[in-house]
């Protein structure tokens, strides 16, 4: 039996942060960064079902073209993404008046619809990006036990590529689902590529504004990095506890980046909200066709 102090649960039942029960998810979800891309989402629905909201954790679930889907925002950071998979999880694979793991394991599917910044030429402002593999520079998935997902030569290659101040988390690498990478491919307008994964906005990810860098030279070293046909393609600061914890929980899960802006060019795009519009409706088609 899982502890009370280890599973919270609200008054009525419900999970702790996002205040839901296992009957107000679909198996389909779809995770957005911010609370207010939830509507710009369900706008598209037949019906939406069910709404609610505890901080920065709203979730609706409803019906596009006949398949049942929950949108959850995430808020920003992986740590939020610790929060929000543990529980959508739970909701699914523990029973939750029992407190007992279930003997049965439910899958979830998992897409992330977000935007991200390219460090590379080729990849264009407005472009569509799906991960096809994550790079933490956070930490968190070395809190959990298991690693054998982890692609540790890969991520040795590049944690000896830079000059990381000792006092940083070594960088790790996971993986997306190769199903869902295909299927969410199969078009014109998708670059695949490595997403970085960064702690914050501004310095860790080479952002100077009144507070100096401890490594000015942090992105030109990302930027410059390559291991087999790889190379770090945007950064961003939720998919490497995406695809972590879906690694460790026994789902399947992708990334869908929305480039708004090219850090090495210095562009930024004239229509963002157009390009994440986009992005929407080709998730949404590509998901109802799993």
């Amino acid at each position: 039996m899982i502890k009370e102090s280890e599973l919270i649960l609200n008054a009525d039942g419900s999970v702790y942060h996002l205040n839901l029960k296992p009957e107000n998810i679909s198996h389909l979800i779809i995770t957005v960064g911010d609370p207010d891309r939830i509507d710009s989402i369900t706008k598209h629905f037949d019906s939406v079902e069910f709404k609610t909201q505890k901080r920065e954790f709203q979730t609706q679930t409803g019906t596009y073209k006949n398949k049942r889907i929950t949108v959850v925002s995430t808020g920003i950071g992986t740590d939020n993404i610790d929060i929000v998979f543990n529980e959508l999880d739970a909701l699914a694979n523990i029973d939750l008046k029992n407190r007992e793991v279930k003997e049965e394991h439910q899958q979830l599917t998992f897409v992330r619809i977000g935007t991200s910044g390219s460090i590379q030429k080729e990849i264009p402002v407005d472009a569509f990006l799906a991960s096809e593999k994550a790079i933490g520079f956070d930490g968190l998935l070395y809190y959990y036990q298991s690693d054998a997902f982890l692609e540790k030569e890969f991520a040795e290659n590049l944690h000896q590529h830079l000059s990381l101040h000792p006092h940083k988390a070594k960088p790790y690498v996971v993986s997306a689902d190769p199903t869902l990478l295909d299927h969410f491919s199969q078009d014109d307008r998708v670059f695949k590529g490595v997403t970085g994964t960064n702690v914050g906005f501004y310095a860790p990810q080479g952002r100077v504004l009144r507070a100096a860098l401890q490594d000015p030279n942090f992105i030109d070293q990302l930027t410059t990095f390559t291991y087999k046909d790889y190379k770090i393609t945007n950064l961003e600061m939720e998919t490497s506890g995406i695809y972590g914890l879906s690694k460790l929980l026994g789902h399947r899960a992708l990334s869908m980046n929305a480039i708004i802006a090219n850090r090495e060019t210095g562009d930024f795009s004239q229509d963002s909200l157009k390009a994440v519009e986009q992005l929407i409706l080709y998730t949404l088609d590509k998901i109802t066709s799993l």
